[in-house]
């Protein structure tokens, strides 16, 4: 099929599957699963969700975990782009929400200087998931005006971020700080958030969220890196910081010891 007439009959789709639980999928999101040809699956989408796609379809995990050996972001670019001009009607299928740290926006600028546009369909990103999660929200009238997605894993060469100065800002304009790919630069980003932050700042961490086997520790910062030690917490996690984790039932209730719920 020639590239022409192929562009007439390809799209591409990109669709957030949410934190992992299947019954936190859109409506849109399943459509969209459900109608696709070709699958791109990411490493932290659930079979469950998967199992919604059709039986003809032909499904391609890349993979992409922090930590782990990942399918190289070119690569996929380049299955995503051949698939479309095939005629295939692709779904790239991303865990949480495709423009909330899953390189949705580099897919999407790849395809459109291709020629080609892209539908995007929003998921529940795991941030707002996990505490949520835990029966406390990231944003409360007398806790917190606003919220801060940020990850913890700086791009190669790139600068690392200023965890001083955000716990400043974060103090002055009484925001809460969900913190992404943080687990394995915990202790330095305790270190810079100490900083501007008090040491009895509420602090929760939950992983896997909205998955059967979550886990979650609620803490102070002071106690960040231990309680993950101590809890052997590991990613996928998120990290929230602020006084809405005054919510969650097991900080209400010792507020100055960590608490683990499994």
């Amino acid at each position: 099929m020639n590239q022409s007439s192929s562009r007439l009959t390809g799209r591409c789709t990109l669709v957030g599957a949410g934190p992992g639980d299947p019954e936190l999928l859109t409506l849109k999101a399943l459509k969209a699963i459900q109608a696709a040809s070709v699958l791109l699956v990411d490493d932290l989408v659930s079979d469950a969700i998967v199992a919604h796609a059709a039986p003809t379809a032909r499904i391609v995990y890349v993979g992409k975990r922090g930590g782990c050996k990942s399918t190289p972001q070119a690569f996929i670019e380049k299955l995503m782009l051949q698939a479309v001009l095939d005629g295939d009607n692709v779904v790239r299928l991303k865990g949480g929400d495709p423009f909330i740290f899953g390189r949705g926006g580099e897919e999407v600028e790849h395809l459109r200087a291709a020629g080609i546009e892209v539908e995007i369909v929003n998921g529940i990103t795991a941030g707002l998931a996990g505490l949520t999660s835990l029966g406390a929200p990231l944003t409360h009238r007398a806790h917190a005006r606003g919220v801060v997605f940020i990850t913890g894993h700086a791009q190669p060469g790139a600068d690392d971020t200023d965890w001083a100065q955000l716990a400043i800002t974060a103090r002055e304009l009484r925001l809460t700080l969900v913190i992404y790919m943080g687990m394995r630069g915990a202790a330095h980003i305790q270190q810079g958030l100490l900083q501007g932050l008090a040491p009895q700042t509420p602090v929760a961490v939950i992983q896997n969220a909205s998955l059967p086997q979550q886990r979650h520790g609620v803490t102070t910062l002071a106690a960040l890196q231990s309680t993950i030690d101590s809890e052997k917490l590991a990613s996928p996690s998120v990290i929230v910081v602020g006084d809405v984790v005054q919510g969650v039932a097991a900080w209400a209730a010792a507020p100055t010891q960590a608490q683990h719920v499994a």
